[in-house]
């Protein structure tokens, strides 16, 4: 499922405004969705009691996907940092899973700024200043996996480094990880921890591998997935699309240059374009691609247009 870091591999350690923290960007490794992993997604039902999970997530695709035994089990909408304060790219561990959560504001520019906190300060569950809302995964050096505000917040660049979650999604990926583990929370406890404001804690003894790609051109079940460049890196190249697609095994001679750059011009803000092997094949990538909202939107999809 993970490609090993290579030497080729784009290591930047930078100075994440986010957080006041340094981390390390492999702009390289690929989303572990790309059929190059897993020969077409297999979707199984969760099994309690069986540990081998993993979770990834795909900042252009704004999605973060929960695997069990290789093969994916849930899949949850995000939001990711603001591209001043980008999440970090990397490989992370998740330790523990907090409910009813503790604040600790990072030694940051923002908050720096703030007049209502300031950096180290304990802020409470019950305290409005609180932003994490009712649970959080820390993934290290300050970074979390933490409820949104809102709808609004899926598909955005609304936060300060960290990944953003529906309460629901964050509530059934909590739970699905403390089952397939076994750790030491009752479901009573859980419950209890959702209606309250103290803080319940379940450790885990063997970290939880959470991979974090920049990958903007996925071929995916039969499917090449194009995602807007949020982050403005420069992956939604001529060249690219055509790496992704001969590395992938799908013939592009029949897709013009033309035909790519227009598709290119029109990724942008939170539009993905996608279109099938087949049609790719077919020479049919303006006829039958399609044009949709990153996040699905069914009123949003519209055909692709020459």
């Amino acid at each position: 499922m993970f490609k090993k870091l290579s030497l080729l591999s784009i290591l930047l350690t930078l100075s994440a405004g986010a957080l006041g923290q340094s981390y390390m960007v492999d702009i390289k490794r690929e989303s572990a969705r790309s059929d190059k992993f897993t020969n077409g997604i297999k979707r199984i039902p969760f099994t309690a009691g069986e540990p081998d999970i993993k979770i990834t997530i795909n900042i252009p695709s704004f999605q973060m996907t929960l695997w069990q035994n290789g093969s994916e089990v849930a899949i949850y909408p995000i939001g990711v940092g603001k591209i001043d304060y980008p999440v970090a790219i990397s490989l992370r561990n998740a330790t523990s899973i907090e409910w009813n959560p503790v604040w600790i504001p990072p030694s940051s520019d923002w908050i720096e700024k703030s007049s209502t906190v300031k950096p180290g300060e304990i802020v409470l569950p019950t305290d409005p200043r609180n932003p994490l809302g009712k649970v959080k995964i820390p993934l290290g050096y300050g970074y979390l996996l933490h409820q949104a505000k809102g709808p609004q917040d899926m598909g955005g660049l609304v936060s300060h480094g960290c990944i953003r979650v529906m309460q629901a999604d964050l509530y059934d990926l909590a739970e699905k990880i403390v089952s397939a583990r076994g750790l030491e929370v009752t479901s009573d406890q859980i419950a209890a921890a959702k209606r309250n404001k103290k803080t319940l804690i379940a450790r885990m003894d063997k970290p939880l591998t959470v991979e974090i790609t920049y990958d903007t051109l996925v071929v995916e079940n039969g499917k090449l997935n194009i995602y807007p460049d949020v982050y403005e890196h420069k992956r939604n190249t001529l060249e690219n699309v055509r790496t992704e697609l001969r590395t992938s095994g799908v013939d592009d001679s029949l897709v013009t240059d033309a035909e790519i750059k227009r598709i290119l011009g029109l990724v942008k803000g939170k539009t993905k374009y996608e279109a099938t092997v087949a049609d790719l094949e077919a020479g049919k990538a303006t006829s039958r691609g399609r044009y949709t909202a990153v996040i699905s939107n069914p009123a949003q999809v519209k055909r692709a247009r020459a």
